[in-house]
């Protein structure tokens, strides 16, 4: 049964993101304290991350960039290429704009 991401909840996220960080400590050969040391943070830290109880941003930056993983923090926030006013700007169309203007009464006489 797939589990729809949107309806995943905070804790099963962090679930999930420390499993892959351990999954990605064991391929790489490094035990919890060589990682801990590499990270420049606590052992402390480094087992709450992977056991999804939390750790601070600053933790998981330094974990992820120990790992040699920072193609993840540079997905959270990909580069923007296109221009959403740009975008506006090519929807119109290249003809003037025209006034719309207020009927006006017939002139007597």
């Amino acid at each position: 049964m797939a589990v729809d991401e949107n309806q995943r909840s905070t804790e099963e996220w962090e679930a999930r993101l420390g499993a892959e960080l351990r999954a990605l400590r064991i391929a790489a050969d490094l035990d919890q304290v060589e990682l801990a040391r590499r990270a420049d943070i606590s052992l402390g830290a480094l087992k709450n991350l992977e056991s999804g109880r939390g750790s601070t941003l600053r933790s998981l930056v330094r974990v992820v960039r120990a790992l040699g993983r920072s193609d993840w923090i540079d997905s959270l926030a990909p580069p923007i290429t296109v221009s959403p006013l740009a975008m506006l700007g090519t929807r119109r169309s290249s003809a003037p704009r025209q006034r719309v203007g207020r009927r006006r009464a017939p002139a007597e006489g």
